[in-house]
């Protein structure tokens, strides 16, 4: 377990009505949560009149060495079956990966998520100087998304000490490491990456 990264959450009194938490299994940077989930809930939930989006926050894994997950704070005026059947559906049309979850105290963890998550992990200590100074991670990032158009896109990225995770989201993991599998194996800071399914 890590420490709660959470720059974006104010300080302000608690409002009225019921806390729903989505965890979502998602390594996304905090600016990427707000961009892809925290903000379109948000809109979802006013256009609907069943709530609002509090806070988000991120989960490091220990010692910072990535992110575990993040999450959403949703209040909403109550937790009947059909509101939070109507929050798993939102958070899925915005790609929920699977493994995600809806948190409310005193009731059953909420499995939700279909979303597949790939992470390719480029090796950032053991290629030629040459590889670093003359490569670009955009166009790694540019051309994977290219090439997984329509299975996929690219949420997220983490800078570790020797490797630096890429993250992408789609229907399919399977389906998006075979689109890019060609570019991976011949672009040169790729050399030496691996594959890992995250959701």
């Amino acid at each position: 377990m890590g420490n709660l990264w959470n720059p974006f959450r104010k300080n302000e009194a608690t409002p009225e009505g019921v806390f729903v938490v989505a965890q979502l299994n998602a390594q996304v940077q905090p600016v990427d949560r707000y961009e892809y989930y925290e903000a379109p809930m948000a809109e979802i939930l006013q256009e609907a009149g069943l709530g609002e989006v509090t806070g988000g926050g991120t989960m490091l894994l220990a010692d910072h060495a990535g992110i575990q997950y993040c999450d959403l704070e949703i209040l909403t005026q109550d937790t009947s079956p059909q509101t939070l059947a109507f929050l798993r559906n939102a958070l899925e049309s915005l790609g929920a990966p699977k493994g995600s979850l809806l948190k409310v105290d005193g009731l059953e963890d909420m499995p939700i998520g279909k979303a597949e998550g790939m992470g390719i992990y480029l090796n950032g200590t053991d290629l030629p100087d040459d590889v670093y100074a003359t490569s670009d991670v955009n166009e790694v990032i540019e051309t994977c998304e290219a090439l997984m158009e329509g299975i996929g896109a690219f949420r997220g990225h983490w800078d570790g000490n020797t490797e630096t995770g890429l993250f992408f989201y789609g229907e399919s993991y399977g389906l998006m490491k075979a689109a890019v599998t060609e570019f991976v194996e011949n672009y040169p800071l790729c050399a030496r990456c691996r594959f890992e399914q995250v959701a």
